[in-house]
């Protein structure tokens, strides 16, 4: 099994957005990313309309080659939105207005009706649904049964300690993130999910979680989402060689 990287160009958009200019263009960044390696193009459409507009979703799902993953909030107006559209990927992710980026994962306990009544949405569509959720091996299980195809495991706070953002503590925090990937990873590989991954990761901190094993050897995450780091690093190199950088490091410990 090869792990799929997935390129979020939401961040394509804000530079957009910022001034309100028909540049840069998504359609053309959506491609670039494809000759450099993406195996998938990630959008977050917002309530708020901060990056992606409802244009861009539409656009994006005529011209991509490879599969569109939207992330998308519970609220009947999106979701409509979204059986429109009609990506290959939905994936159900937790949202508040004031936050700068999404800060953790679906309450899925709390949450378990409204998760459940948006699947059946899409039940006899072709599009699969994953739930952002947080990496607690505990529910994996709920996850499952409340007919998600896939987890994405939330690696935020992971990524924050391996980039020292909690002081003196970095380092053991880091340790613990780690392992609640590697314990909740098992759980819903073992439940027959798909197990996914995204949220902070960059060129460093991802390598650790390249190196988590299944039983059978194989890589224990499918599929990445990056994208803040990759257009970071787009202003230096170009989106194109920043994402097949990105795509090597994916592929690097097969």
């Amino acid at each position: 099994m090869i792990p799929r990287l997935g390129v979020n160009i939401d961040h394509v958009a804000t530079l957009r957005q910022l001034r309100g200019t028909p540049y840069p263009d998504l359609l053309e960044a959506a491609r670039l990313c494809e000759r450099g390696g993406a195996e998938q193009i990630t959008i977050h459409l917002r309530e708020d309309r901060r990056h992606i507009q409802d244009a861009d979703l539409f656009a994006l799902r005529k011209s991509v080659r490879v599969p569109l993953n939207l992330e998308i909030s519970l609220e009947p107006k999106m979701l409509k939105i979204a059986r429109k559209a009609a990506p290959d990927w939905i994936c159900l992710v937790p949202e508040k207005r004031q936050e700068v980026t999404t800060e953790g994962g679906l309450d899925v306990v709390k949450q378990r009706r409204r998760i459940k009544n948006a699947i059946k949405l899409f039940a006899k569509s072709k599009t699969k649904i994953s739930l952002f959720v947080e990496p607690e091996a505990a529910i994996m299980k709920l996850c499952k049964e409340l007919g998600a195809h896939a987890v994405e495991l939330h690696t935020g706070r992971y990524c924050l300690a391996a980039q020292k953002g909690f002081g003196a503590r970095s380092t053991k925090v880091e340790a613990a993130e780690l392992n609640r990937i590697e314990l909740a990873g098992h759980a819903a590989a073992q439940l027959g999910l798909h197990v996914n991954a995204g949220h902070g990761l960059d060129y460093q901190n991802i390598k650790p979680i390249l190196a988590i094993r299944r039983e059978n050897e194989h890589p224990l995450i499918e599929e990445y989402n990056i994208g803040h780091v990759i257009v970071c690093r787009a202003a230096i190199v170009g989106i194109e060689q920043a994402t097949r950088e990105m795509a090597n490091l994916v592929r690097s410990e097969l």
